[in-house]
């Protein structure tokens, strides 16, 4: 018996310590804090606050005029009582680790929304990437539903379907099978992209759609002559008729996601409020940099989006304070939630704005919108 614990023991340790790694190759290299076990999820139920942040807490609090921390068994060690009378091997900092950025309170939660989102003026027109190389986390999503958001405040948008699954020009109503030219003509034949333009039911909302032919783009691309410029060049055909330009970029890091990036002043990552969502963020990040010193100097992070999120799980919750901790106001204060109106809106060729105007989902994205635009005066006509 002695022996079963023991190896019990054993593999809730290593368990323990293979979640904690997983959640520092998040954001890279030491940036998130330790992995969440059922002892966090109960203190936050009881207390509202996690053991690292009780020990975050008391390193900063001074007590009798000097801080604490300088000396004393009170700074260097958090004891439960439950446990007064079992030995403690390694005894709690008083300090969180360098590196590590301690779950706020969910008190916290509301006061984090509202850091969210940056002010700055928007000088318009603008393209923006809506990428990240994860699957299934609402890019597309976003990029219709945004788009349409745009157009409703009187901005004209061109919508990019730069996926090869086509998803975005079918959710506008735009079928495959009845388009002359798509986004495999202007990035492989250099035709124009007017020519390959589709009006949508949508005032002042149009998409360059995509189909199978794009699935083989990033074989043909190799070879070609300076590859990763193919769509800014072609965008600099239409520049200023626009005044947003959504490119929805494929689930992957190759050739067209990088033509997406490089054609682009500003990314839009949308994160699904999952922790496997988390996993590819930091690649996609460092990606984003590589493209900016390589091509794209003006490229930057113009925000990021919680998508899919579920009020009803704690899961949720603890994603947001992670993101909106690390990230602080590249967190868009909008978050988009989890309906069944938004899932349902594509199969009807409608964006959600237009499905269901008064959805939670409808009224997410448009405010979505005004974050995005800041009110920036309109240019094309």
């Amino acid at each position: 018996m002695a022996s079963d614990d023991a190896l019990a023991q054993n593999q809730a340790g290593n368990q323990g310590n293979s979640q904690e790694g997983q959640r520092r190759r998040w954001f890279g290299r030491g940036s998130a804090g330790p992995a969440p076990t059922q002892e966090r999820e109960n203190d936050m139920d009881l207390g509202g606050t996690t053991t690292e942040g009780v020990v975050a807490e008391a390193g900063n609090a001074p007590d009798d005029g000097s801080p604490v921390g300088a000396g004393g068994p009170e700074s260097a060690s958090v004891v439960d009582p439950a446990s007064a009378d079992a030995p403690t091997e390694a005894p709690l900092a008083s300090e969180p680790e360098v590196g590590t950025i301690p779950a706020p309170p969910p008190e916290a939660l509301a006061a984090l929304r509202a850091r969210g989102g940056d002010d700055a003026p928007v000088e318009l027109p603008l393209v923006i990437s809506i990428a990240n190389q994860k699957g299934g986390v609402g890019k597309t999503t976003t990029a219709v539903n945004l788009g349409a958001a745009l157009a409703e405040l009187e901005y004209r948008v061109l919508v990019i379907d730069l996926d090869p699954q086509g998803n975005a020009t079918t959710g506008m109503g735009i079928s495959h099978r009845n388009v002359e030219g798509s986004i495999y003509d202007v990035i492989m034949n250099d035709a124009p992209i007017d020519d390959c333009t589709e009006p949508t039911t949508v005032k002042n909302l149009f998409v360059v759609p995509a189909n199978i032919d794009l699935a083989g783009a990033e074989i043909e691309l190799v070879p070609a002559f300076s590859r990763e410029l193919k769509l800014r060049r072609a965008l600099a055909q239409v520049a200023g008729s626009y005044d947003f330009t959504l490119i929805d970029c494929p689930p992957s890091l190759g050739l067209l996601t990088v033509n997406g990036l490089a054609a682009s002043d500003d990314v839009i990552v949308p994160i699904q409020c999952e922790y496997y969502a988390l996993e590819g963020l930091g690649q996609l990040l460092r990606n984003v940099a590589l493209v900016k010193s390589n091509l794209n100097p003006a490229l930057d992070v113009r925000g990021i989006v919680l998508t899919m999120y579920d009020a009803r799980t704690k899961l949720a919750e603890q994603v947001e304070r992670e993101v909106r901790a690390h990230f602080g106001s590249k967190v868009y204060r909008t978050v988009v939630p989890r309906t069944v109106r938004i899932s349902e809106a594509p199969s009807f060729g409608q964006p959600v704005t237009v499905f269901d105007s008064t959805s939670r989902g409808a009224l997410a994205y448009r405010e979505l919108a005004k974050e995005v635009s800041r009110g920036a005066a309109r240019r094309s006509g």
